[in-house]
């Protein structure tokens, strides 16, 4: 289906990077998180508090399977949304999981002050961090490509994850046949 899944810790240019990438590529985008909200009709923090992760997981899950679907979609995915095997495997089934990684004080830098993250609600977010990254290490391994943003602009990762993905396109009536040998050129002696 060629989507590009944009999976990474939260504060690693997910949702900037995909929404510039779309541009960029003349696809569509999509965040998985504000598809989420859109469908239940409150903020992922609301899902938390009231109904905890395991429901929030699930109504994640079934969004992944529904934008699935779709073909040539950049989607900006939940961090952790890896942690569910049957996830990877839907997002490698229909495209390509392209993890995009940061240091932790990039990270602390980024989120700092943001209050609608319900993981981080926590006395220590720096420790909290610390755990998450090394939990879902293993599972952001499984992508197929990753790129530090740490100090990288937002422009430089698009064109890394680009450059990544470019798809080669064939010349119209040339079909999947192998391209004709280069010619030495004559060299003309003076």
């Amino acid at each position: 289906m060629n989507n590009i899944y944009l999976v990474g810790f939260m504060g690693t240019g997910k949702t900037s990077v995909g929404e510039g990438l779309a541009k960029k590529m003349k696809r569509n985008f999509i965040d998985l998180d504000d598809l989420i909200e859109l469908k239940e009709r409150r903020r992922i923090c609301d899902i938390f508090a009231q109904e905890g992760e395991p429901y929030f997981r699930r109504s994640e899950h079934e969004a992944l399977k529904e934008v699935a679907r779709e073909k040539d979609f950049i989607v900006a995915c939940g961090g952790g949304i890896v942690v569910n095997r049957d996830n990877i495997k839907i997002m490698k089934e229909t495209g390509r999981i392209i993890c995009l990684r940061a240091s932790l004080p990039v990270i602390l830098k980024r989120i700092r002050g943001a209050s609608h993250r319900p993981l981080l609600n926590v006395k220590d977010q720096q420790e909290q961090i610390k755990c998450l990254l090394k939990m879902r290490a293993p599972f952001y391994a499984s992508a197929d490509r990753s790129i530090d943003t740490s100090r990288l602009s937002i422009d430089e990762v698009i064109s890394r994850v680009s450059r990544l993905t470019g798809e080669k396109k064939n010349k119209p009536g040339r079909g999947n046949r192998k391209p004709a040998p280069k010619r030495k050129a004559k060299v003309k002696k003076i």
